[in-house]
């Protein structure tokens, strides 16, 4: 049978293409002590099997080689991005994210903070070195006023580089945690003090009750320049002055821990006036997903036409997302937008290869053409010159839309002669009353304009060639 240590670990760890037995971690560091625990209360607890692990870039990176679960590994500083995502896709999993002072306490403050802001359910496991370990002991976040590093070879300065980041004290302020504490492992009592609130942590997520953090305080002998026991003694008698051990936050034992949601009514009705808007879509395995790109100036109307689209999925109840891009300028740069339309759920609204490209300049035909995926079709203004070919396999459609919009008198209409294109080719997959209808609606506040631009589409569809 095995132990429980093998249980929560892996009996061997084939890093760098050897089988070994011995973690990555220097002599007496915190994270070994730490990646043992979270193993030994995983395998305790009987979560392997429903827990999932986001790993970090920093010393931390290699616990995929170590504990016996599953994992992801996210880019520096997007642990607690990517657990977002993972408790989100996988709701009935247990999720936690593994990160270092400087992958969460700089790059990925952000996430992190947002992440508890919203009570994200998954637990967040962050250890506290005072520096950065794995690329050779910089300054981090909370390094200590004074404290030498090798970006701060005469100690930190405060009136330089600022005062240590307290996360815990810092996310105390926000509503949505249920739990957040910081422990120790710098001695035998601390480190069974630790084990249980990493045991809470996890039952915390597979109970389902919010967002928990927990700072784990850790020697890290190499960086400091010391052995493991003075190592540990600066953890105690230093680091625990600016960072004293507790439970900032209990909330776990209150029936709704979670903040109540805003009743759709209150939160909805102020942005949809039609009572369809609040319908939600409709699965259908039947309807393939297609992706739109657009993209032109900004003033040519581009991403309204990607709201067109998306809006018609939407009255047909199709899942849709539309996603923008733009620069700053508010007319004449670059701008171009991204739609999908499915009859499944979508993971993401990026889209790379476009089923359908609409294109109202050369940059943008030139940028994206290269893009296309196999089978697709490019629709493209005639004033573009086509210098560069669209890959095999992928239509090439030129459409007067700017000298259309200029002979029908409403140059500003360009866009529509462009839906006008996209509704004759057939190409959306959508019905052509509901590209009419996401038409006028854009014109909700000048009904007058909704109407004209209705005529000059189907007046397009037919001068169209």
């Amino acid at each position: 049978m095995k132990t429980i240590e093998q249980k929560g670990m892996y009996k061997s760890f084939p890093r760098s293409g050897k089988d070994v037995s011995f973690t990555h971690y220097c002599p007496g560091c915190g994270h070994g002590i730490i990646n043992k625990l979270i193993a030994e209360a995983c395998a305790e607890m009987g979560l392997q099997d429903e827990t999932i692990f986001v790993d970090p870039v920093g010393c931390g990176v290699f616990t995929y080689y170590y504990w016996d679960a599953a994992h992801i590994s996210a880019a520096h500083g997007r642990a607690s991005a990517v657990a977002t995502g993972t408790c989100r896709a996988r709701p009935n999993a247990v999720t936690i994210a593994y990160q270092g002072d400087g992958d969460l306490g700089a790059i990925g403050f952000n996430n992190a903070f947002q992440a508890a802001s919203r009570g994200e359910k998954f637990g967040c496991i962050f250890v506290n070195n005072s520096l950065y370990g794995m690329t050779g002991g910089q300054m981090a976040p909370t390094t200590l006023a004074g404290e030498s590093t090798t970006t701060t070879p005469f100690g930190r300065d405060p009136a330089l580089t600022g005062y240590p980041l307290h996360v815990c004290e810092v996310f105390s302020q926000l509503k949505a945690p249920v739990y957040i504490a910081r422990v120790s492992v710098a001695d035998t009592r601390r480190i069974m003090q630790a084990k249980q609130a990493i045991r809470k942590v996890f039952e915390i997520q597979r109970a389902k009750k919010g967002y928990a953090i927990l700072e784990i305080l850790a020697p890290c002998p190499t960086n400091f320049k010391m052995d493991p026991a003075a190592a540990a003694d600066f953890c105690i008698n230093e680091m625990e002055k600016e960072f004293p051990l507790g439970v900032f936050r209990d909330e776990t034992e209150r029936e709704n821990p979670a903040p109540a949601a805003i009743p759709q009514a209150e939160s909805c009705a102020a942005l949809f006036a039609e009572k369809d808007a609040l319908e939600p879509a409709c699965d259908d395995d039947a309807f393939a997903e297609r992706r739109f790109k657009f993209a032109g100036y900004g003033g040519q109307g581009i991403l309204s036409l990607g709201l067109c689209i998306a809006e018609a999925a939407r009255l047909e109840r199709r899942h849709t997302l539309w996603f923008p891009s733009y620069g700053p300028e508010q007319r004449g740069g670059s701008a171009n937008c991204s739609v999908v339309v499915s009859g499944k759920p979508i993971g993401s609204p990026t889209v790379e290869h476009p089923d359908v490209l609409v294109c109202m300049n050369r940059p943008a035909y030139e940028r994206f053409v290269g893009d296309m995926r196999e089978g697709g079709i490019v629709i493209v203004d005639e004033t573009v010159p086509i210098l560069v070919e669209p890959p095999k396999g992928v239509k090439l459609v030129v459409w007067p839309a700017i000298r259309m919009a200029e002979e029908f008198g409403v140059p500003k209409a360009a866009n529509t002669m462009m839906l006008a294109a996209m509704k004759k080719l057939g190409c959306t997959g959508l019905k052509g009353e509901s590209l009419e209808e996401s038409l006028v609606a854009s014109f909700k506040k000048k009904p007058a304009l909704g109407e004209k631009n209705r005529e000059l589409l189907r007046e397009a569809e037919k001068k169209g060639s």
